[in-house]
């Protein structure tokens, strides 16, 4: 038998599932805790900060878009907002990592990952017009800055609780 071929052990896996499900469970809890401001026309979701743990390591892309889907039960648009909010997630978070993959300047790939964020919430702007008959690109105009605003605070936030942790590992 092989022995230079290497498998993970079974703490590995429960490790790696440890860590997903820790950053869904905050996801979800800072969503529901905010939720006056999480949902609607205006939204500050706060709970945006873990798009960044994507730019660290893969697996945050599923943590956060679990987390966004869990959330998302709790929309009142929740029979669009769980499917269009989960893929939509999923992709810019991978979207995010492919475009930020060669910037070294730490700041930058925040800020750059925060606008793509801020533009891609024309998904949840034409959501929002389907269901609750809203003006679409006033409400992609306000949605966008909200993510924009929570992208801010939550970079800021990552940005320094990086320095303490690596969420690389």
């Amino acid at each position: 038998m092989n022995k230079s071929i290497s498998r993970p052990t079974s703490s590995t896996s429960v490790l790696e599932l440890t860590k997903i499900s820790i950053v869904v469970s905050l996801y979800v809890v800072v969503t529901a805790w905010l939720a006056v401001f999480s949902f609607g026309m205006i939204q500050l979701r706060l709970s945006e900060m873990f798009n960044y743990l994507a730019l660290y390591h893969k697996r945050y892309v599923i943590a956060v878009t679990l987390g966004v889907i869990f959330a998302n039960l709790m929309s009142p648009t929740g029979l669009l907002d769980v499917p269009i909010g989960g893929v939509s997630t999923f992709l810019v978070l991978v979207l995010c990592r492919y475009i930020t993959r060669n910037i070294k300047h730490h700041g930058t790939k925040l800020a750059v990952t925060a606008m793509i964020f801020a533009l891609s919430m024309f998904t949840v702007a034409g959501q929002l017009t389907i269901m609750l008959d809203l003006p679409f690109f006033y409400t992609w105009l306000s949605v966008g800055a909200g993510e924009l605003l929570s992208m801010a605070i939550g970079g800021i936030f990552i940005y320094f609780l990086s320095k303490k942790i690596d969420f690389t590992r």
